[in-house]
């Protein structure tokens, strides 16, 4: 006979609240890592909010408006929605932690230690640590006794060698945690996993989504990344600005009054794919806008595929040269366009596309004569965190 334990795996975001429920561990059938169930809370902060809730085959089982929403309101609603069917007991859960400070490099139980450290450093990521820390909190007092887990997305990039984590400050900076984390890792723990022994050599994994960033690695390491202390940096995102000249800040503070709220709702919400546009952070909506001949949006498109471009070919250079090329996350996924407008400058990297194959969203892509091997990966952050938890409350070595 197996064994399985039950993993809750929640993801929250500034307004929302993701929840996926995993069985892991071995069945009489083998090993099991079977979605049970999956959903969302939307909404909050806002004055309505909506819950919606699917089975592990997709088929719709809540969808309901709500009024005013909170985070301790959103699992209240998954904790009700998750007990009140025949889905088996939650046994463990695990929690996407944006930013891991310089403590964390690795999955942790849930600890007093530890939540005063996620308080201590959740500046660091304004829009998500806030909202995480109170999904605890409130999953704390829903379910007393059950094991919690804290994933952190800095985590991956943990063994980044100093001359790529240090920023050009003074060391003391650096010696008090003021360095580059890099962002995405469960997502690119996932690629990698993924990939099995194909992941070795010269890697480069583009996560495209809203919030976007690469990672360069070799053998299964990661040698630099593209985002720094904070979501913000890389290049330009959905709402987010990526990278820019410091100067331009301090001009914003001096001469257009600018404090630091406005500049942070400046930079994380207000920029982007949406600031250039005027319009909409979507990609696939922008795609329209641009075939129909709307100006600003062909310019953000061309801005988010030459920038990306861009950001491969330094990131080659620091791997000598690339081996693969993996596009993941939901625009990698899913814009065959925008996978072209990136990759057509990249010959002199070896990087070939295959039309038709790139139209399908194949698995391999590239062009079979190409040196380079480029792949479309669908990434799943929140099985990586059913694994990590699996593993760390319950010892579940062969589901990691």
């Amino acid at each position: 006979m197996g064994e399985t334990q039950t993993v809750l795996c929640m993801n929250g975001g500034s307004s929302s609240v993701k929840f996926h429920l995993y069985e892991m561990g071995v069945t009489e059938k083998g090993q099991s890592e079977q979605l049970l169930a999956r959903g969302a809370v939307e909404g909050i902060g806002q004055s309505k909010g909506r819950v919606r809730f699917v089975d592990g085959q997709g088929a719709s089982l809540v969808d309901r408006l709500l009024d005013e929403v909170s985070y301790e309101t959103a699992v209240a609603e998954v904790v009700t929605i998750l007990s009140g069917g025949d889905l088996p007991s939650i046994e463990a859960i695990g929690h996407r932690v944006v930013h891991g400070g310089p403590n964390h490099r690795s999955p942790r139980l849930v600890t007093p230690d530890v939540m005063d450290d996620l308080r201590e450093h959740a500046a660091w990521a304004p829009l998500h640590m806030p909202g995480t820390i109170r999904l605890i909190e409130a999953l704390g007092s829903e379910l007393p006794g059950i094991a919690q887990v804290a994933c952190f997305d800095t985590g991956f990039h943990g063994r980044m060698p100093e001359v790529a984590s240090q920023l050009p400050l003074p060391r003391k900076f650096f010696e008090q945690g003021i360095r580059r984390y890099g962002f995405h890792g469960l997502s690119y723990e996932y690629v990698l996993s993924a990939l099995g022994d194909e992941a070795g050599g010269r890697l480069i994994i583009a996560h495209l989504g809203n919030g976007a960033s690469m990672v360069a690695c070799f053998d299964g390491s990661p040698i630099d990344t593209t985002m720094g202390m904070t979501p913000l940096g890389g290049f330009m995102m959905g709402t987010r600005s990526g990278d820019l000249d410091p100067g331009v800040l301090l001009y914003l503070l001096r001469e257009w009054g600018y404090d630091a709220d406005t500049l942070e709702r400046l930079l994380d919400r207000e920029s982007g794919l949406r600031g250039v546009s005027g319009e909409t952070a979507n990609m696939a909506r922008l795609l329209e806008l641009r075939a129909a001949g709307n100006p600003h949006a062909a310019m953000a498109v061309e801005m988010f595929c030459y920038q990306a471009r861009k950001t491969m070919g330094a990131l080659a250079a620091t791997l000598g040269g690339v081996d693969q090329l993996v596009f993941t996350a939901g625009i990698g996924e899913n814009a065959p366009l925008v996978r072209a407008l990136i990759c057509r400058g990249l010959g002199h990297l070896g990087i070939e596309l295959d039309p038709a194959k790139n139209r399908e969203n194949a698995w391999v892509i590239s062009t079979e004569q190409g040196p380079c091997r480029v792949l479309v990966v669908r990434t799943n952050e929140d099985l990586m965190i059913a694994r990590h938890t699996y593993t760390l409350v319950f010892g579940g070595g062969a589901a990691a």
